[in-house]
């Protein structure tokens, strides 16, 4: 692979890296919700966010296996894996890892939620939350093509639509379609012990 080759690689790797996660958290809040619609089946938003979730990561690995080998950035494998230690843009590459380590630890737990039980899962898969405005700080600074009207488009899309997602699961009211018989349930129960 040339030089050039690689950049490019990495640059757009980079790019749909930040778009398949966008989309996968937009899904994964959407999940949450139970969004569904007769033509559009809540299990297809659960199975498309799985799904995303994957091809992200083939996009992801190969935005940081080109980053590490190109002898432009001169990178090393130890600035991939450990926050900080790159002398190519600190900060922004440190949150690059440290996103991508919060990504890590979320996959690690999906492949073991059968083992750790879905309470410490769903408490470790909460980390999506500071993975992604940090995946995107990572872009916003080391991104050479940040400042492209095209970049931009890109970023302000995936901001917005991750912004309305998190709006309406903090404006919704429980998800848990069984939270007002449950509820009547309760106080029928408070109801009848008092007597």
């Amino acid at each position: 692979m040339t030089n050039s080759l690689l950049w490019y690689t990495t640059r757009g790797a980079g790019a749909v890296t930040l778009i398949l996660l966008s989309s996968v958290v937009v899904l994964g809040i959407l999940s949450t919700l139970r969004v569904q619609s007769p033509s559009w089946p809540r299990f297809l938003t659960s199975g498309l966010h799985r799904n995303l979730a994957l091809v992200t990561l083939i996009f992801l690995a190969l935005h940081i296996v080109t980053a590490v080998v190109d002898p432009y950035t001169n990178l090393g494998w130890a600035a991939a894996l450990i926050p900080f230690s790159a002398s190519y843009r600190t900060l922004w590459l440190g949150l690059g890892v440290i996103a991508f380590e919060l990504l890590a630890a979320i996959i690690v737990t999906s492949l073991l939620r059968g083992l750790i039980g879905h309470r410490t899962w769903r408490a470790i898969h909460w980390l999506t939350y500071a993975a992604w405005p940090i995946g995107v700080l990572h872009g916003v600074g080391t991104g050479t093509d940040m400042l492209s009207v095209w970049m931009l488009a890109i970023t302000a899309g995936c901001v917005a639509a991750v912004g309305v997602a998190v709006f309406l699961r903090l404006t919704s009211g429980s998800s848990d379609p069984l939270s007002a018989a449950r509820t009547t349930f309760r106080a029928a129960v408070d109801r009848r012990e008092t007597r």
